[in-house]
């Protein structure tokens, strides 16, 4: 089988392989520290674990995510997305994965504090980093707890079969029911997938929404991100949020396809006629050959468990997948990392913020796209407008809303997605039916879009602002090569004052003002103001 996803550590092992089996494959763990790991690795790559006062933590591969020091010495630093819990000391061990061979076990002081280092999340449930290196309530020890996830996974099935869709587990889940009969411990979602009938990607596509639209007629939440799959939010007992991911697979000629990863070639007979499997109690459907479809989507070590598993999907698979069904997610991926660490709330609105706040009349709506962290939103609530924020990404302002809901402040989230028609169009009703005056508030979104966000960021200005108000947008101006900025988490790209400019007019827009400043970490950058009348 040709073109599939494979894992991504090579076996290739530090010492020659006839000398490590003269002298023994081993895994030396000299030093733990609040720097990282020194190890020393004889043999082939393996994956271990770091457990935190017993929990597993964290999983890296010894060879793969270490890098080489003298003679056989490796070393790893902590993830950055583990440096901000890492106040106090813990009892830390290394422990071979696979064999459960432990290699390490030592009380580590990582600062001058007697507190117990604490991996939870703001809702007080412990966290791991999962397969994404995101930190989530990993399905390990979780429980009676995930029983409203499988209840949804019921649920969905049942949904689908009345619409003549069969779905069966897929990705992570179908791993964990074929070599576990129960869900991946260190896994943190779930993944059903049914194969479309159709054969043309925008005819998969159709069906796709028109799924998602018959599971929100049933009071499913849900969240599209890309042309054939969708998220369904679940929320388990103790108040958890999980995701529930639908994944659209299809047939072209001989080979399969299958949001996100794989294309393949296929048998149709490996699919259907479809067999069972369980996870825990619960019994779902299956493909007749299951291990096909874990070849395909994980390559030929899937029996070998690997919570560091890394998917290295061929480029032209990928080209097709983007092509086909991701067109309408720019830089998603990319702002979905960025926005998933700790939101720096505190630090003060910026200064198109305070101007806003300034100009716009009293009582006036903020309506802030491309909302980020959260930052401005959180402060303009703080002075008593009534703020709504749009994003694409769907943690985006998630602390803000916390902050904002405890305080008993005005601010509400809402999803936009600017390269995706009926998102613009829905929301741009919405908003314009809205009574009294608003100002809207692009700061860096322009720059951080595509060509089509850029458009429609016009188009929805006028639908917003058709009945009067204001829109102030700032920007990289162009030319400028991509940059990562300190105070926007993701990739902006200059932009062109005369293409901004040509684009609200082209919507019915007036431009009042231009102006160029200057900007400490990445160049200049244009703020521009527009009315609609």
């Amino acid at each position: 089988m040709d073109n599939v996803a494979r894992s991504g550590p090579r076996r290739r092992p530090v010492v020659p392989r006839r000398l490590a089996r003269h002298l023994g494959a081993r895994i030396h763990v000299h030093a733990v520290g609040p720097d990282g790991l020194t190890l020393a690795v004889r043999g082939p790559d393996r994956v271990v674990d770091v457990l935190f006062d017993g929990r597993r933590i964290w999983s890296f591969w010894v060879v793969r995510d270490t890098r080489g020091q003298v003679g056989l010495r490796r070393h790893v630093a902590w993830p950055d997305r583990m440096q901000r819990f890492l106040d106090g000391r813990s009892r830390v061990e290394v422990v071979e994965h696979v064999t459960g061979t432990r290699l390490h076990d030592q009380e580590v002081a990582f600062t001058d504090t007697d507190r117990r280092i604490a991996f939870v999340n703001n809702r007080g449930l412990e966290i791991s980093l999962d397969k994404s290196g995101r930190f989530s309530p990993t399905f390990s020890g979780r429980g009676d707890q995930v029983a409203p996830l499988l209840d949804a996974m019921e649920e969905v099935v049942a949904a689908l079969a009345a619409l003549d869709v069969t779905a069966f587990p897929a990705w992570g889940t179908l791993l964990g029911a074929v070599r576990e009969q129960n869900l991946l411990g260190h896994d943190s979602d779930a993944d059903l997938a049914y194969l479309s009938s159709y054969t043309a990607p925008v005819d998969v596509a159709r069906e796709s929404f028109r799924l998602q639209r018959a599971l929100n007629a049933k009071g499913f939440v849900t969240y599209r991100y890309s042309g054939a799959a969708f998220r369904i939010q679940v929320t388990e007992s103790d108040g958890a949020t999980r995701g529930l991911d639908l994944f659209a697979a299809f047939f072209d000629h001989d080979r399969l396809y299958v949001m996100g990863e794989v294309g393949a070639d296929y048998r149709r007979e490996w699919l259907w006629p479809l067999t069972t499997c369980r996870i825990g109690d619960r019994e779902f459907a299956a493909p007749a050959r299951p291990e096909k479809l874990l070849e395909a989507s994980y390559g030929l070590g899937w029996r070998v468990p690997d919570p560091a598993f890394r998917f290295r999907t061929p480029p032209d698979v990928t080209r097709r997948l983007d092509a086909w069904f991701r067109g309408t997610a720019p830089h998603r991926a990319d702002w979905e990392r960025a926005l998933a660490g700790p939101a720096h709330l505190g630090t003060g609105p910026s200064a198109l913020a305070r101007l806003v706040h300034a100009e716009a009349p009293p009582g006036a709506t903020v309506v802030d796209v491309g909302t980020g962290h959260g930052r401005d939103a959180w402060w303009w609530a703080r002075q008593g407008r009534t703020v709504i924020g749009y994003d694409f990404v769907p943690r985006a302002g998630a602390a803000a809303l916390r902050r904002a809901e405890a305080a008993g402040l005005p601010l509400t989230l809402r999803p936009l997605n600017l390269t995706e028609l009926r998102s613009v169009y829905g929301e741009g009703a919405w908003i314009s039916r809205r009574q009294g005056p608003r100002v809207l508030v692009a700061r860096h979104l322009l720059d951080a879009t595509s060509a089509a966000g850029r458009a429609n960021v016009a188009r929805f200005a006028a639908m917003a602002l058709r009945r009067g108000g204001r829109l102030y947008a700032e920007f990289l101006l162009a030319p400028t090569e991509q940059v990562d900025r300190t105070d926007a988490p993701g990739p902006l790209a200059g932009v062109d004052v005369a293409e901004v400019v040509a684009l609200l007019e082209a919507q019915g827009g007036r431009v009042l003002s231009t102006t160029v400043a200057a900007d400490g970490t990445t160049g200049p950058v244009a703020r521009l103001s527009a009315e609609w009348r």
